[in-house]
């Protein structure tokens, strides 16, 4: 009997082993191509949507994080709002007039990559890759309006997270494309 326990145990473990998640497939390989972003911040980003433990694929993945990056800029963009309007300092509402343009295009360009995903094809996944990245750059453009004036932004750390959760879009969309072909050489 002890005999036939032993394999038994080693195939059930095997099999556990090897019915990973669409999700911890996608977080392993974010994590993976990203030192930014660990696992766990990946399945993190994940839990805001319920859908996402059971996305059939890593399309389905990509819409939802674009959708959980969307939403996060459309707060920042509220937070903005809010500090702009009981902000008395001129040039800080300035820079807070910089954030709040980067946000609102950011969420316009969210929305177009989501877009673009749910057509699929590589030319529409190379749009949604590109809608991504410039909603990427939101973040950063804030942070230096401030930076440049020295002045500590009080976004900093709704920044951080837009930043970590717009990278974890851009990945999984990104890895819908095929690589780029490199032209044959002649020997």
């Amino acid at each position: 009997m002890r005999r036939l326990l032993v394999p038994v145990l080693l195939l059930l473990l095997a099999l556990s082993t090897c019915e990973s998640s669409v999700l911890q497939d996608t977080c392993k390989s974010v994590a993976a191509g990203h030192t930014s972003i660990s696992y766990n911040d990946c399945i993190k980003a994940f839990q805001a949507d319920s859908a996402s433990a059971t996305a059939a694929d890593t399309r389905g993945l990509a819409s939802i994080a674009a959708k959980i990056a969307e939403k996060a800029a459309n707060a920042t963009s509220a937070r903005i709002a809010a500090l702009r309007a009981s902000e008395k300092d001129a040039r800080r509402q300035d820079r807070l007039g910089v954030c709040a343009e980067v946000y609102s295009d950011a969420v316009d360009q969210l929305g177009e990559a989501t877009e673009d995903i749910a057509r699929g094809g590589d030319e529409a996944t190379q749009d949604a890759v590109t809608q991504l990245s410039a909603a990427l750059d939101a973040p950063g453009t804030c942070e230096d309006a401030f930076g440049e004036a020295d002045d500590a932004s009080p976004l900093a750390p709704e920044d951080a997270e837009f930043a970590k959760l717009a990278t974890i879009a851009l990945a999984v969309a990104a890895s819908l494309s095929p690589p780029p072909s490199t032209p044959a050489t002649r020997d």
